[in-house]
C-alpha cells in the first residue's frame, strides 16, 4: 500500500531532498558541496533525517471497541477513499499508535462505559492536541470523560436502533465548521446507547454542537483542539440521514493544521484525567 505524502520539499535532479543552506545540527554545517569524506557522510546523514521527517504519515487508525458497527465505519472510510487500519482497543499501546504517525484517530462505539474501552481514553488524551480525533458513541463519551464530564444513564433509558431528531447548536461562536457541516438542522440520527455526557458536568473545554429536543448532548467539539469532535449517535447507521457526510467531514479535518492550545494542555495534563 502506497500512501501519498502530505508534505513536499524541493528536490535535486537525483530526487534527494534539497536542504536549505546552511543547515546547522549539533554544531556542524552541511555545505552544498562537501569537500571531505566526513562532510559527505554528515550530509548523507542529514538528508536521511530530513527524509524521515518529511516521510508520509500513517493511515487513519480506527480503534475498534469490540463493536459490530466498527465495520460500517470502516466501509464508509473505504468508500470515501480514506486509507485506514483497524486495531482492537487492546491490540496496541498508545505509544505504538503514536509511532505510526496516524493522520487521524476514529474511536468506535462499544459496549459498557468509557473505562471499559481499552486504550481509548488514553489515546484521546494523548493524541487530541496534535492529531484529529473523532469519537462515535462510546468514542464521544470518551472525549467527554477525558475532560472531566460525568457519563450518566440517559433519562429515557436504553436507545437501541431508535431515531431522534438532532438539532445543531448555532451560538455564533463557531470559528470553524463542525463535524456536522452540510447537514440540515434538525436531522434524523440513529441512537444505540444508554449512557450520555451529563450536561451539568460538561466542562468549559468542550463546546456542545448538537442536542436532541429534550436537551441531551449529541455532539461536542473541543474548544482548543477543534479537530477533536464526537457524536453520540451513529452516522454509520442507515437510519442516520446523510451520515456519510459526517465521515467525509472527518476526512476533511485530516488536512487541517494542528490544533491550538497544546501548551495549555501540557500545563494542565496533571489535572485533566479520566475518572477511575
Amino acid at each position: 500500500m502506497v500512501l501519498r505524502s502530505l508534505f513536499s520539499a524541493p528536490t535535486c535532479s537525483c530526487g534527494a531532498v534539497r536542504l536549505p543552506q546552511p543547515v546547522a545540527s549539533s554544531g556542524w554545517l552541511v555545505s552544498r558541496k562537501p569537500q571531505s569524506r566526513r562532510q559527505r557522510k554528515l550530509c548523507k546523514k542529514a538528508l536521511r533525517y530530513q527524509a524521515q521527517a518529511l516521510a508520509t504519515v500513517g493511515p487513519v487508525v480506527l480503534l475498534d471497541n469490540y463493536d459490530s458497527f466498527t465495520y460500517n465505519l470502516s466501509q464508509y472510510l473505504g468508500d470515501l477513499g480514506c486509507e485506514h487500519i483497524v486495531f482492537k482497543n487492546d491490540e496496541k499501546t498508545v505509544e505504538e499508535i503514536e509511532e505510526m504517525q496516524p493522520r487521524g484517530i476514529l474511536i468506535s462505539p462499544g459496549p459498557g462505559r468509557p473505562e471499559d474501552s481499552g486504550i481509548s481514553l488514553a489515546l484521546v488524551r494523548h493524541m487530541a492536541p496534535s492529531t484529529p480525533v473523532f469519537g462515535v458513541c462510546m468514542g464521544h463519551q470518551c472525549i467527554g470523560q477525558v475532560w472531566g464530564a460525568h457519563i450518566t444513564r440517559a433519562p429515557g433509558g436504553v436507545m437501541h436502533g431508535k431515531s431522534s431528531m438532532v438539532y445543531q447548536c448555532s451560538n455564533g461562536q463557531h470559528s470553524k465548521p463542525t463535524i456536522l457541516k452540510g447537514l440540515d438542522s434538525p436531522f434524523q440520527a440513529a441512537r444505540y446507547h444508554s449512557l450520555v455526557i451529563d450536561a451539568a458536568t460538561c466542562p468549559p473545554e468542550l463546546e456542545v454542537t448538537a442536542r436532541t429536543n429534550d436537551g441531551l448532548i449529541m455532539a461536542v467539539r473541543h474548544r482548543d483542539y477543534p479537530t477533536c469532535q464526537g457524536v453520540q449517535f451513529h452516522p454509520e447507521s442507515i437510519i442516520t440521514s446523510n451520515g456519510k457526510i459526517i465521515i467525509q467531514n472527518f476526512i476533511d479535518m485530516l488536512h487541517e493544521k494542528p490544533q491550538q492550545g497544546l501548551q495549555r494542555h501540557h500545563e494542565h495534563s496533571d489535572t485533566v484525567s479520566a475518572p477511575a
